[in-house]
């Protein structure tokens, strides 16, 4: 059975005006997830500017997730690196915290081969006893992560679970399920093309759009699994500006904006990311609108 379906949330991580880490908006954050009905919630990803947390803030911010959520939804963490055994530390401290499950991400710079990533994922896997989701994002990461690795991965070592797909490549989506089969649990990691991966069979989405429409994003996954396609793809199709509002400049800068826009304070960029470009912002507002988001 897979650890969930359907959308779960990439959250962010609010700071405050001084760069630290905003504890009582992340708490509004979170409770607006769970009335959101979000299917489970991803803490300290891409999205969470891991990047740029220290180790302690890295936990803290884990724990603090674990606590507030309480087992309502599954929380799984980022705990990946691009050093082996600083992968090890975090996973190990996520699951002594408490998470459902981590996320760990493909090596980046080192861009190592797939023999490299297989032994990397490996020996974090073996480390915990908690379901582990890769992560594929060549993008950020120079290296993609192929289907027969994945599924490897997957048939070999026990509680390495399923991965998260962003590569924009939905024909490789499609040779990792006919490859995988029942082995391996796919979430889209795209927003633009949830509606595609569930097709082919993905278990869901872990999603940016859903931190400000939660609701929609985890009720378009249960409209597919429903059998309401079409109910499905027209929310989809209806969300596709906003995505690529969304990720008209590097993510989380805009859904960090659309955030504080409605209010569900996120605080500014750590550095070296900054905030968005004033013609983005007025786009992004003017999408967020015509979605029919309130602020």
């Amino acid at each position: 059975m897979a650890l969930f379906t359907g959308a779960a949330c990439a959250i962010v991580t609010p700071f405050k005006a001084d760069g630290l880490v905003d504890y009582e908006q992340f708490a509004k954050n979170i409770e607006f997830q769970i009335e959101g009905k979000t299917d489970a919630i991803v803490v300290c990803g891409s999205t969470g500017e891991a990047s740029t947390l220290t180790m302690e803030e890295h936990m803290e911010v884990i724990k603090y997730c674990v606590e507030k959520v309480n087992k309502r939804v599954p929380v799984i963490a980022g705990t990946g690196s691009n050093c082996t055994k600083t992968a090890i530390e975090l996973t190990k401290k996520a699951e002594e915290v408490g998470v459902d499950a981590v996320l760990i991400v493909a090596p980046y710079y080192n861009k190592p081969t797939q023999k490299g990533l297989y032994q990397h994922f490996k020996a974090i896997a073996d480390s915990v006893k908690i379901p582990v989701i890769l992560y594929n994002i060549p993008g950020r990461t120079g290296v993609n992560v192929q289907p027969q690795t994945i599924v490897k991965l997957c048939r070999e070592v026990p509680n390495i679970i399923g991965t998260k797909e962003a590569t924009g490549d939905l024909s490789q989506v499609a040779r990792l399920i006919a490859l995988g089969g029942d082995d391996v649990d796919v979430y889209c990691g795209d927003d633009n093309q949830t509606l595609p991966f569930l097709s082919l069979g993905a278990k869901g989405v872990i999603s940016v759009l859903s931190n400000i429409a939660p609701e929609e994003t985890h009720q378009m996954c249960q409209d597919f699994f429903d059998g309401n396609v079409k109910k499905a793809t027209e929310t989809q199709i209806k969300a596709i500006a906003l995505i690529d509002a969304l990720f008209s400049e590097t993510n989380p800068i805009p859904i960090k904006k659309a955030m504080n826009l409605m209010g569900n304070w996120a605080g500014p960029m750590r550095p070296p990311l900054t905030d968005m470009e004033e013609e983005h912002a007025k786009v992004l507002e003017d999408e967020m609108r015509k979605f029919g988001l309130k602020f």
